[in-house]
C-alpha cells in the first residue's frame, strides 16, 4: 500500500476550464486546490486521491493505482462523483455550493464556490476560553438551517467538526467537506482506514452504520459546540462507551453559560442515538429557546420514516 503523501498538481496547471493557483489542503482522501475559472472567479477544487489506494509522484499528472486496488479506487470514484451530483442540487447559503464535477487525469474533481473567511477551528484557537454564548447560538442556529436542507435531501454530512465549519468574513457559517462518500468507501473497502474524526464522530459511526441518521450529525454538532467551550474536542465516543470520562457541559461550565445551553450540548452528546434530538428542527428549537426551564423532550421511542429512508440511502450509496 502506498504510504507517502501524494503530490499535488502544480501551480498554473490547466484542469479543464480551470487554472490551478495553489494547494489549499492535503488529506488522506483528497487534495483541495484554489483555482480560477475561465472568467477569473476563484473556486475551490477537490481532487479524489485516497493515498492508501493511489500514488502520484512529483511531476506526474495521473495517479498510479495497482491492480490490487483498482476495484476499490473505481468504487470510491463512483461514490465521490455521486456525492458531487447530490451536493450540486443543494442551494443554501449555509452549505458549500458545488458548481461542477467532472472526470479527468484518471480521477474525479468537485468544483466548489471559494469562500473567504476562516474556519471555526481557527476562531476557537484564537479565542480559546473567551467565546460568548451569543456567538455559539448564532453560528449554530444558522448552520443548522443548512444541515436541515442537507437532511431534507436525504443526505447525511457525517463529518461535522470545527474545521469543516467555515465563517465567512461577515460571520455567516458555511458547512464544508461532506464525509458521506468517505464513509461508504471505508465501510465497504477493508484496506481503507475509517474516515471519521475522533472526538466528533458519534459511536454508531465507528461500528454501527445501520443506526446512522440525522442524530449522528447532531452528535457531531454537539461535539463542535462543546469544543467552542473547551478549546478542543471532547473524549472520543468509542472510548466513552468503555469508560466515560467526559465531564458534562452542565458541570464543567456551570455558571459561565446558561444552564439551558449546557443542557442542550449534553443532550446532543448522549451516547444512545435515541436519547439525542432526533431532528435538526428539534435542536434548533432548543437553541432558539433561552429559558433554562425548558427541558429537552423525552427520548424518542421510534426512528421515524425519514430516518429509515436516510439509513437505507446510506446503505445503498
Amino acid at each position: 500500500m502506498p504510504s507517502q503523501a501524494n503530490s499535488a498538481l502544480p501551480p498554473s496547471f490547466q484542469l479543464e476550464q480551470y487554472r490551478i493557483e495553489q494547494q489549499l489542503s492535503l488529506g488522506g482522501f483528497s487534495i483541495v486546490y484554489l483555482a480560477t475559472d475561465a472568467e477569473g472567479n476563484a473556486v475551490a477544487i477537490k481532487e479524489y486521491l485516497p493515498n492508501s489506494l493511489a500514488l502520484r509522484k512529483n511531476g506526474e499528472i495521473e495517479p498510479q493505482v495497482t491492480e490490487e486496488h483498482q476495484a476499490a479506487f473505481r468504487y470510491g470514484m463512483k461514490c465521490f462523483f455521486e456525492e458531487g451530483r447530490s451536493l450540486a442540487k443543494l442551494l443554501h447559503p449555509n452549505v458549500v455550493r458545488v458548481l461542477n464535477f467532472f472526470r479527468a487525469n484518471g480521477t474525479v474533481y468537485m468544483v466548489m464556490q471559494f469562500e473567504r473567511g476562516r474556519t471555526l477551528q481557527d476562531f476557537i484557537h484564537r479565542n480559546k476560553g473567551h467565546i460568548k454564548e451569543r456567538f455559539i447560538r448564532g453560528v449554530f442556529t444558522r448552520l443548522l438551517n443548512g444541515l436541515r436542507e442537507v437532511h431534507a435531501h436525504k443526505l447525511l454530512h457525517l463529518d461535522i467538526k470545527p474545521s469543516n465549519i467555515y465563517l465567512r468574513n461577515d460571520g455567516t457559517p458555511v458547512l464544508l467537506d461532506f464525509g458521506a462518500a468517505r464513509q461508504t468507501l471505508a465501510s465497504d473497502t477493508p484496506m481503507l482506514k475509517p474516515m471519521y474524526t475522533p472526538g466528533f464522530a458519534p459511536p454508531e459511526q465507528f461500528n454501527d452504520r445501520e443506526h446512522l441518521g440525522p442524530w449522528s450529525d447532531i452528535y457531531s454538532t454537539g461535539a463542535s459546540m462543546y469544543a467552542c467551550l473547551a478549546g478542543s474536542a471532547p473524549q472520543r465516543s468509542d472510548e466513552r462507551i468503555k469508560k466515560d470520562l467526559m465531564e458534562p457541559a452542565t458541570k464543567r461550565w456551570a455558571g459561565q453559560y446558561s444552564t439551558h445551553l449546557l443542557e442542550t450540548i449534553d443532550w446532543c452528546l448522549e451516547l444512545d442515538p435515541l436519547n439525542r434530538p432526533q431532528s435538526v428542527y428539534a435542536l434548533q428549537k432548543a437553541l432558539l429557546t433561552r429559558s433554562r426551564h425548558v427541558a429537552p423532550p423525552p427520548p424518542s421511542t421510534f426512528l421515524g420514516k425519514m430516518s429509515v429512508k436516510l439509513r437505507a440511502l446510506i446503505g445503498r450509496s
